[in-house]
């Protein structure tokens, strides 16, 4: 037996983190099993639906290292509405289904405290299809359903608690739980891997597949990502979409990597692993089925890491849209013909050590190629306060009487204006700091300087002695 695994997302948004992690984790399985992987876009929530989603959805798992062309599909849920049709008329006229005329407002009129759901009213009126009627399965009233998953053991429902479900709306179109079955069955899916919100919905759809004579998958329910209070990501509340990261500038190495570390770990007392290791370790089976906490602060520290991991040339190379505002990414606060890749190549080892996620270079870097430094008027208040004007002066003059302009001259020089006014070196950077890069915090001032150049330094030191005035 070939193993098949799908991933089945909704083009009503963007691309959930959630859904990101069952992707790799269906994958990873089917790479393990020497399986296929399938992918399906449930799009028959047409009100919902946009061709964008669906673009966006092939993007995001390409960026993660599914590659289009590598994954059978995409199918379109909506290609399969006659296969739905049919099945349930097969259900309908084997007896497994039924016509119910009951409004939700007649359903709730008759339940009562200890009864669960609809209770059955319309089973034995021997009502036809006509406007208005539902189709519902016709669930048995004894017995129990027995649901085999790799991550839970065997979750087991009596049939007596699961209600008369809805298969076919009173327009005749099938409901989720009837067209995901029959999805399955037609693309020959042995293995559902897919989040723990699903698992209510698995002992219905189970009794499906045995209604329609075929056997069930096996299954496997990965824990629900939460938040930090616990609650289940919501893309209402939280940040979720994976777009959002990628473009914040999110390496798709240490997406991946982390996402993986949502209910599973590799060997060892390790986090960061290369995806080989992953491909190679990972087992269903070992999955912890408790919620998996996703915490925007260690994935942060953890796409540092990566980026502090890159060969300097990657690292340049993995900015550029930034630098250049390609793609979906908004464009820098300088122009084109006002970027340097030179100076851009000397200071990168510097902001490689500095920043988290890439989109935070261009702060970094942009005193580089403005005309005029972008002046934060709090860093402004902090810096020039008294004094700051007589240590611009003497800071002026030393720079200028420099005969090399190197970041060790320059270093020495204003430790030594420093001293003059008793200030140790912090103190007496923040001025020139501010002065040339309009900022408290940054690269190294005096590797900056060097790479800025002494006339431009210098008109800024003037242009803030001006403004000192």
């Amino acid at each position: 037996m070939t193993v098949r695994v799908r991933f089945a997302p909704s083009p009503t948004g963007m691309f959930h983190v959630g859904g990101a992690r069952s992707a790799l984790q269906n994958w990873i399985f089917a790479k393990q099993q020497g399986g296929v992987f399938v992918l399906r876009i449930e799009d028959t929530d047409a009100a919902r639906n946009k061709p964008e989603w669906t673009e966006g959805i092939l993007s995001a798992l390409e960026w993660i290292g599914i590659d289009r062309g590598s994954y059978e599909g995409p199918y379109f849920q909506s290609s399969y509405a006659g296969e739905h049709r049919a099945a349930a008329q097969r259900l309908y006229e084997g007896g497994r289904a039924y016509y119910c005329d009951c409004t939700r407002e007649d359903v709730q009129a008759r339940t009562g405290p200890q009864q669960r759901g609809y209770d059955g009213f319309c089973r034995d009126r021997g009502l036809g299809p006509g406007e208005g009627r539902a189709l519902r399965f016709r669930t048995p009233d004894e017995g129990e359903t027995v649901v085999v998953d790799l991550v839970r053991g065997e979750p087991t429902f009596e049939n007596k608690l699961i209600e008369d479900f809805v298969i076919a709306r009173g327009d005749g179109s099938p409901v989720f739980l009837l067209a995901n079955v029959v999805d399955d069955m037609s693309m020959g899916i042995t293995h559902v891997i897919r989040a723990e919100e699903h698992l209510p919905n698995t002992p219905k759809q189970q009794l499906l597949w045995d209604a329609l004579g075929v056997k069930p998958p096996i299954w496997a329910h990965v824990p629900v990502v939460v938040n930090e209070k616990r609650q289940k990501l919501s893309k209402r509340r939280d940040k979720v979409a994976l777009e959002a990261y990628r473009d914040e500038g999110y390496l798709a190495d240490a997406m991946r990597n982390y996402l993986m570390l949502l209910g599973w770990a590799p060997s060892g007392d390790r986090e960061i692993v290369p995806w080989s290791v992953i491909e190679q370790e990972f087992r269903l089976d070992e999955v912890n089925p408790s919620p998996a906490f996703f915490d925007e602060k260690k994935l942060r520290a953890f796409n540092g890491d990566y980026i502090r991991a890159l060969p300097v040339e990657d690292f340049v190379a993995a900015c550029q849209p930034w630098l250049t505002g390609t793609g979906t990414i908004a464009p820098p606060p300088w122009q084109p013909e006002e970027f340097d890749p030179a100076a851009f190549a000397a200071v990168a080892p510097l902001a490689q050590t500095r920043i988290a996620v890439l989109s935070e270079i261009v702060p970094n870097v942009d005193f580089l190629f403005l005309a005029d430094p972008l002046i934060d008027e709090a860093a402004w208040a902090k810096a020039m306060k008294e004094g700051a004007a007589d240590l611009l002066d003497a800071a002026i003059v030393a720079f200028e009487a420099l005969e090399s302009w190197d970041a060790e001259s320059l270093k020495a020089t204003l430790e030594a204006v420093g001293a003059e006014r008793g200030l140790k070196l912090g103190k007496a950077q923040a001025p020139v700091r501010v002065a040339v890069t309009g900022r408290t915090v940054g690269l190294p001032l005096f590797e900056s300087l060097e790479v800025l150049g002494r006339d431009r330094t210098l008109t800024r030191l003037r242009a803030a002695r001006v403004r000192l005035v």
